[in-house]
């Protein structure tokens, strides 16, 4: 037996958890994220500052930041490794919420570890602890059951073993991983216990790989070598199984055109003959016109958002669903046919299954047109120019400097849904935008975390003002843990995608520029704020380019820098990319003062009709 606190106790066993998937063995905890109050400073952050074990801890600057930054981390490991986050009983932990939510939404395994009031009561109420006159045993730490994929809270040190390895089962699990919250007393934290060795001992995680089952993919096989212009969209799953040469053997093979999501977006590199880019409501036109014109979607690794459906107005209404997915809760989605299974795994079966049928000539050909179609109109928004410049021209910029080996970093606003249409990307993990959540201020957070698990990539994190605003301090955390990160931010002064989605709805745009100063009129002076000289004040080496040219410049130099780099350029906000031509559902009052209110209500109410429900069994 070994006689250590919870804590303690805690610090040895996240250190000896390791995952392993096709032989190949990682750290499944790359270190510990904290931020001390009361509630985990004399607990695990007693255990963190005296452990000999191999869990490195880092000082975050804010709450949610963190687990962002281990979502991050996570994504860019593919899930085989992630980070822990530890913080104090009271707004420290709510403040991790938003974090928890994000990181269960788009399916990253992160473990936080709040801490929690006395689970002997004796002095209740203690600082930050929520009264609830139901019952003694609710604190703000209930408030993670809905954004956690698996939740405990230990109040006896007898039942961290079992909570420790329900918790280690769901983070290494595919089909059932996100947040996982283990809720710590904080006199809980601090009690000592006998614990069984084995508790400590090397434990190696398998991620499961499953295959399809034989019935499926008979029926999978047939319902794909009775289709004329099927559409492949890769979904984030394709990444996280590192299925992308299986993706490629399985389209190629068949002459199979590619779309892709948000979170598959790199699955096939720019310039493959099949790779149509972007899917849905962001996405190019020649995929769209594809996935309109399709007779059969196979899904692999998507769960179908709103987005890569365009609100499901994108497929028509006789298309049939084969979905591979390695949930059946995903696999289900849009009536589809359910294969179940890993995406390489499912690929390399669905290849041998539909030997000796392929797509007609004629269809690969449109889809080489549609390609260089967009292609076309890519190249003449990257040449933009302008002062400010076009949102366009700066994505095509940075792009270029990017390379081979660059990884772009993005959340929310406009950029988002420009960079899934226009970025051209060399490969798997080169892209990487949270638009599960499209949390504003994840994106430098998140930057952090993806540079932390792939260091010798370089990480260019494209942040808009209203996003920078929201969460800029991690770049004092880069700075001070010397992780360097290239930070591109584009300051059009104010909320570009909300200020065009707000004139689209009838809001007049209220609210969505700096400039409105509470008068509800635009005087086109914004306000008088330096961002630039704020991320120098944070740490950062600042370049403020004037030019596209000068622009390109400062990304060269910011990629021979060794240091955080932030280059600011200004944009304008009233330049659109190019169209999608693709719809996205948001409502519209169907009584409004405003002159064009009636206009804006007709149209919505013609987008809408256009939806279908997509329940025809396959």
């Amino acid at each position: 037996m070994t006689r250590l606190t919870v804590a303690q106790a805690v610090v040895r066993f996240l250190a000896h958890q390791w995952s392993e998937r096709d032989g190949v063995e990682h750290r499944l905890f790359g270190g510990c994220f904290g931020i001390f109050g009361h509630g985990n400073v004399a607990g695990l952050g007693q255990a963190l500052a005296t452990s000999t074990e191999d869990l490195p801890y880092h000082l975050s600057r804010n709450e949610q930041a963190m687990v962002h930054a281990a979502a991050a981390y996570a994504r860019a490991a593919n899930r085989l490794s992630t980070l822990a986050c530890t913080t104090s009983i009271g707004p420290g932990a709510t403040n991790m919420i938003t974090g928890a939510a994000g990181a269960t939404i788009n399916r990253l395994p992160v473990l936080l570890l709040p801490g929690d009031v006395f689970s002997t009561r004796v002095a209740n109420p203690v600082l930050q602890e929520l009264e609830d006159a139901r019952s003694y045993d609710i604190s703000v730490n209930d408030c993670f059951k809905p954004v956690s994929r698996f939740w405990d809270r230990i109040n006896r040190p007898e039942q961290l073993p079992s909570a420790l390895l329900a918790a280690m089962r769901v983070l290494t699990d595919p089909a059932e991983t996100g947040a996982v919250t283990l809720a710590l007393p904080q006199d809980v934290q601090a009690e000592a216990y006998d614990w069984p060795e084995e508790l400590f001992e090397r434990r190696l995680w398998h991620v499961p790989r499953p295959r399809p089952e034989r019935a499926a993919l008979a029926r999978a096989a047939e319902l794909i070598k009775s289709a004329s212009r099927p559409l492949i969209i890769a979904g984030g799953g394709v990444i996280y199984s590192e299925a992308t040469a299986e993706l490629r053997a399985f389209a190629e093979a068949y002459g199979i055109p590619v779309a892709e999501t948000q979170a598959g977006k790199g699955a096939l590199p720019y310039g493959h003959p099949l790779a149509m880019g972007a899917v849905g409501a962001t996405g190019t036109t020649a995929a769209n016109a594809l996935a309109r014109e399709a007779d059969l979607i196979i899904g692999v690794g998507t769960r179908y958002s709103d987005f890569t459906t365009a609100s499901r107005t994108l497929f028509s209404a006789g298309a049939r669903f084969v979905n591979l997915n390695i949930t059946g809760f995903d696999a289900a989605k849009l009536s589809g046919l359910q294969l179940v299974a890993d995406a390489r795994e499912g690929l390399t079966e669905l290849t041998g299954a539909c030997a000796g049928w392929s797509t007609p000539e004629a269809y690969r050909s449109r889809a080489a047109e549609l390609s260089a179609a967009w292609d076309a109109v890519v190249d003449e928004a990257y040449a933009l120019d302008g002062r400010p410049m076009p949102q366009s021209a700066v994505i095509g910029a940075v792009n270029a400097a990017a390379g081979d080996d660059g990884v772009v970093v993005c959340a929310a606003g406009s950029m988002p849904g420009d960079l899934h249409k226009l970025w051209r990307p060399s490969g798997p993990g080169s892209y990487h935008v949270e638009y599960g959540y499209s949390c504003m201020g994840y994106e430098i957070a998140g930057g952090l975390g993806i540079k932390m698990a792939v260091p010798d990539r370089e990480v260019f994190v494209m942040v808009g003002d209203g996003s920078y605003l929201m969460m800029a301090q991690e770049i004092v955390t880069a700075v001070s843990e010397g992780i360097k990160l290239i930070v591109v931010l584009v300051d059009n002064s104010g909320f570009a995608s909300i200020g065009r989605l707000s004139e689209s709805v009838g809001a007049q745009r209220l609210g969505t520029s700096y400039a409105y100063r509470g008068t509800g009129r635009y005087d086109g002076d914004g306000l008088p704020v330096d961002l630039a000289a704020n991320a120098a004040s944070l740490g950062a080496t600042v370049l403020r380019p004037d030019t596209l040219t000068d622009f390109r410049k400062a990304l060269e130099a910011a990629r021979a820098a060794e240091e955080t780099t932030v280059v600011y350029v200004r944009a304008d906000p009233m330049l659109d990319s190019p169209s999608s031509e693709a719809w996205w559902d948001v409502p519209v009052a169907e009584l409004s003062t405003a002159p064009e209110g009636p206009m804006v209500r007709a149209s919505y109410e013609s987008e809408k009709s256009a939806q279908k429900p997509h329940i025809t069994p396959t």
